[in-house]
């Protein structure tokens, strides 16, 4: 049976919505530690464990950790950037390692690539796609590698304390080889943790190619469709999703796509049709787990996203089921 994740947030914090995302059918919740640490997430654990234990359902806690991904610093209010304009890139706490690479011509991807500028001269940059930027949004720079290495501290002092937090997995973002992989387990190991499974999101290029040499050092892939998505042009995605499925059929592997499943429920209470279609389809073709973000931790009908998620995927087991027969 497929597995179904949520992802923790302010928008089903309440004991009685995740209570009630439990019996639509959620089987675990991700928890995104990229802006925090599981201390700060203490209160919206206790309250999954109240809504564990009204409904008698023992979800799965996964954490996702910041890892060697690129964002932006603290802003002092959202910035607004605006189609044409050229902005001072002295005006955006980038890291030393995306400063130093901010040459003329580069292009510079912001929060899942929502938006995108040009580096010009003089430390200046061209918005070709405005929005509002806030603070620890994603940095991407297609065509450039940056290394980092695959932990950080913070994600070291998390590791140390996840089994105390009943973490079940931890989730690597934007895993480049097999050692990336082998230094998380050691980690895992060092603290106690041999039992969390260990899942690698495949979210560049470099990840893509080296899949083979990935999958025998993992518990589960994740086709991390956000930054994959700014690795490549976005008509390749389809593609490059349906080569890491069939890569992992083939293994023997689980897997699990993620991201925008139902990304108009963040907003709206019924979602589109190609996004209902878009989960089916991940569960036609073998996917051992699917998972919403924003559409539960921001969203404005967590709830109801769930159901619609629950309800396409048993519906795609129902519709293989009769293949099948």
């Amino acid at each position: 049976m497929t597995k179904i994740y949520g992802t923790l947030g302010p928008a089903c914090a309440a004991p009685e919505t995740l209570e009630q995302m439990l019996r639509l059918g959620m089987t675990g919740l991700r928890l995104n530690l990229s802006h925090g640490s599981l201390p700060r997430a203490a209160g919206e654990i206790e309250a999954l464990r109240k809504a564990s234990a009204a409904c008698g359902a023992a979800p799965e806690l996964l954490i996702d950790m910041q890892g060697p991904e690129l964002r932006i610093g603290s802003l002092a209010a959202p910035l607004l950037l605006r189609n044409g304009e050229t902005l001072d890139l002295d005006a955006l706490p980038f890291p030393p390692e995306v400063r130093r690479a901010l040459t003329p011509g580069q292009e510079l991807l912001l929060d899942d690539g929502k938006l995108l500028l040009t580096v010009t001269r003089g430390g200046k940059a061209h918005v070709n796609r405005g929005g509002l930027l806030q603070s620890r949004k994603s940095v991407a720079l297609p065509g450039r590698e940056i290394r980092l290495p695959p932990l950080t501290e913070a994600d070291l002092q998390n590791i140390a304390a996840a089994r105390s937090f009943g973490v079940t997995g931890l989730m690597q973002p934007f895993v480049r080889s097999r050692e990336d992989l082998e230094a998380v387990r050691a980690a895992l190991n060092a603290a106690g943790c041999r039992e969390i499974r260990l899942f690698a999101k495949i979210e560049n290029r470099e990840g893509l190619v080296r899949l083979p040499e990935l999958l025998p050092a993992c518990d589960e892939i994740v086709v991390a469709r956000g930054d994959l998505g700014n690795a490549m042009p976005l008509w390749e995605l389809p593609a490059a999703q349906k080569r890491i499925a069939a890569a992992c059929r083939e293994a023997g592997r689980d897997f699990m796509v993620v991201t925008q499943m139902l990304a108009s429920m963040e907003q709206n209470p019924v979602p589109t049709r190609a996004e209902v279609s878009d989960i089916f389809n991940a569960v036609l073709d073998g996917a051992a787990s699917v998972m919403v973000t924003g559409e539960t931790a921001a969203g404005k009908h967590p709830a109801e996203a769930m159901r619609y998620l629950v309800n396409t995927v048993r519906a795609a087991e129902q519709y293989r089921k009769g293949e099948e027969t």
